[in-house]
């Protein structure tokens, strides 16, 4: 059974690296048709670690993440080469109930190839639009301040064509094993909670050290 739990950190660096457990690669096939992949990609192409984060834009542990953790992994983890970072849609609708129009708009945003800056604005005045029995006015003033153009959006929005590829990332999300917003999918194993950034990094560091080891003088690779 889905989870519509929002998750809280986990304090302990042991427990979080317990959990990440061998789970079957589907969350790449869930979303990769959708064409909008590209657009809320983070990072080179060629980065030897890939991060799905999967996400609700109204959850208030994933705004933690995404105010206090992400910017240091940008930094040190994407922008170096050493990280791709992907966002999946997973709107726990249950519980946040403008999480669905929310990732709709993000969406949008994405084919209008201005993603990230309106995940970022989303996240930063998520108290404001959160509780608003309809938050359509005001996430249109976040196209404003991203430089989307209004007609495109709304034209977007109102064609309901990216409610399916919100669909697909949710039902993409469950099926990796993700139970609640955020979760992470490193490298095969599922990472959940807003875990703080020591966390990431002692994760990251390991799984990239052990993907760019360089084989022993003399040694022969396996035929």
């Amino acid at each position: 059974m889905l989870s519509t739990r929002s998750s809280a950190a986990v304090p302990a660096a042991a427990l979080v690296l317990a959990a990440l457990v061998a789970l079957p690669v589907t969350l790449t096939a869930q979303t990769a048709a959708d064409g909008y992949i590209p657009a809320r990609t983070k990072g080179s192409a060629s980065a030897p670690l890939t991060v799905y984060e999967m996400s609700d834009f109204q959850c208030p542990w994933c705004r933690k993440h995404a105010v206090e953790t992400f910017p240091e992994l940008d930094r040190l983890y994407i922008a170096t080469g050493k990280v791709r970072w992907v966002f999946i849609n997973f709107p726990l609708t249950q519980l946040h109930p403008n999480a669905a129009a929310a990732a709709e708009f993000a969406m949008c945003s994405a084919k209008a190839g201005r993603f990230w800056p309106v995940h970022d604005l989303l996240y930063k005045y998520q108290d404001k639009w959160a509780p608003l029995k309809d938050p359509a006015p005001f996430l249109m003033t976040l196209a404003d301040s991203a430089g989307i153009n209004r007609s495109g959006i709304v034209a977007c929005l109102q064609s309901g064509e990216m409610r399916p590829i919100v669909q697909a990332d949710a039902e993409g999300a469950a099926k990796s094993g993700a139970q609640s917003t955020p979760s992470f999918y490193i490298e095969g194993g599922i990472m959940a909670g807003a875990q703080p950034f020591a966390v990431f990094a002692k994760i990251l560091d390991s799984i990239y050290a052990e993907k760019t080891k360089q084989p022993e003088p003399g040694s022969r690779s396996p035929q």
